[in-house]
């Protein structure tokens, strides 16, 4: 991917969604009509203490001798939140490092998981919890996991990645009541990632796919820049055997194994979720033992 383009497309969106009210700009009478929906160029210069020209040619993808004090005042002019501090910060540190002299080698489509992390997973109980990469691939997870997210990890896109279910299974929208917030999140999550590792190929491939698979439900999103942190919250599911079921998920970055993550899920005890997700528990412990080649 571009990486100038892809720091002139990020701030662009950035500047379009803030006011001058919202900056605390006073504007003149005189001012005239505004042809842009948020903040000029020279506004933004004027807010972070740079010159126009340096933020002009900075806008334009050309981030030679960008420092972190001159990148923390823009992100604060265009009212950053930390996710975007963060991906801004990824996408210059790319514009200006030295470009791989060959490819990187395309690698696994999935992160290879250490047995005795594999194993650990699976003995969690009374949990569902699973692991999974930055692109969104579920790599593994206990039973509880793989009976809660059955139409992920049985989708016929493989491997199974969530959001290749989400854009491109048609089980999805009925899976999720919220689908479209499930799709800006994947979205946000996919746009992180490619600021933080742009030679990703396999990230780039499933990007490209689901650019080319998802028709606009992707390509809006993705068009919009928008980047988020999503390390814990509550998601909401339509499941095919039990129905309704509203959980809660922490996120944990496995430090002993870079670029995976712990996703645990919980439900209030004594609650209906509760009653659900036993229900659930119930059945998978009285159905069939599943293949494990489907992971």
């Amino acid at each position: 991917m571009d990486r100038r383009s892809e720091i002139r497309d990020f701030l662009t969106t950035r500047r379009a969604r803030v006011t001058p009210e919202q900056a605390g700009l006073t504007l003149s009478p005189l001012s005239g009509t505004r042809r842009v929906p948020g903040l000029r160029r020279e506004e933004v210069a004027q807010l972070a203490g740079v010159s126009v020209p340096y933020y002009t040619r900075l806008e334009r993808g050309d981030a030679r001798g960008a420092t972190d004090a001159v990148l923390d005042a823009i992100a604060r002019a265009l009212r950053l939140d930390d996710a975007e501090r963060a991906h801004l910060f990824d996408l210059v540190r790319a514009a200006n490092a030295a470009a791989p002299a060959t490819a990187p080698p395309a690698g696994p489509a999935r992160q290879p998981v250490r047995p005795g992390l594999r194993n650990l997973v699976e003995t969690i109980s009374g949990v569902p919890a699973y692991l999974r990469n930055a692109r969104l691939d579920l790599l593994a997870g206990n039973a509880l996991a793989r009976a809660l997210f059955a139409p992920i990890f049985d989708s016929p896109a493989r491997p199974a990645n969530a959001a290749r279910f989400t854009f491109l299974d048609p089980a999805a929208a009925a899976f999720y009541p919220d689908w479209d917030a499930v799709a800006d999140q994947n979205v946000a999550t996919l746009r992180a990632e490619v600021g933080r590792n742009p030679y990703d190929k396999a990230l780039s491939d499933l990007v490209g796919e689901l650019s080319t698979r998802g028709g606009d439900a992707f390509r809006l999103r993705w068009a919009r820049h928008d980047v988020r942190r999503h390390r814990s919250g509550a998601k909401r599911i339509h499941h095919p055997l039990v129905g309704d079921l509203t959980f809660a998920y922490e996120t944990t970055r496995l430090t002993a194994d870079d670029g995976l993550y712990l996703i645990l899920c919980a439900v209030p005890p004594g609650s209906r979720d509760a009653e659900t997700l036993d229900l659930l528990a119930s059945w998978n412990a009285s159905a069939p033992t599943a293949s494990p080649s489907s992971t």
